[in-house]
């Protein structure tokens, strides 16, 4: 039994773990989802619903980055790259995401939009300034770099308009396209590069 963490094994140790021997690296891969209303987030649920990593087929063990409230949709990133999860994720790093929501109480007035631009007083305390703009009486465009719990929700909310429907419409550099409902497509290592210089 070996218990220091920094021990450096390779197929050639002979090495197991739970009585599979150590192979190679696994490949990294990274998938741009476009997730439907109704899969959470997760890796796993307990009340059996389908989650984003049910929708990406392979071997590879992947995860999101990142959350999706399960009643919106769009574009999240699942990946089994835990150094690129990180950077995209923390903080810090301040990688920008766009959603588009549609909104009740309309219509959205400058006032508004003004606020979500200087930040919103939440709970949890003031948000960071957002980018914010009109694309209907009853839609809006908002980019944010934070990544609080319902925050788009909350915000929207702040200001007087209840969110109906939210889609995450980019991710860094990576826009959501024409990509459809359920379907994922794997990200090329340019696509993976461009999401690491965006986070700094």
């Amino acid at each position: 039994m070996v218990t220091d963490p920094a021990r450096d094994v390779d197929e050639d140790s002979g090495v197991a773990v739970d009585g599979r021997p150590v192979s190679g690296a696994e490949e990294r891969v990274t998938y741009a989802l476009h997730k439907p209303a109704g899969v959470v987030s997760t890796v796993r649920d307990t009340h059996g619903r389908d989650t984003v990593v049910d929708l990406v087929p392979g071997g590879a063990r992947l995860y999101p980055v990142g959350r999706l409230d399960a009643d919106a949709t769009g574009l999240i990133l699942v990946t089994n790259d835990g150094e690129l999860a990180e950077l995209l994720t923390h903080p810090r790093h301040e990688v920008p995401k766009t959603y588009r929501a549609r909104v009740a109480s309309p219509p959205v007035r400058e006032a508004a939009l003004r606020r979500l631009r200087e930040g919103v007083e939440l709970e949890d305390g003031r948000t960071a300034p957002a980018r914010a703009r009109r694309l209907a009486p009853d839609a809006v465009e908002l980019t944010i770099h934070e990544g609080r719990n319902r925050q788009v929700k909350r915000m929207l909310d702040a200001v007087g308009h209840r969110v109906l429907a939210l889609e995450r419409v980019r991710f860094g550099p990576l826009s959501l396209g024409d990509l459809g409902p359920g379907r994922h497509r794997r990200l090329s290592p340019a696509e993976v590069e461009r999401l690491r210089k965006a986070a700094g």
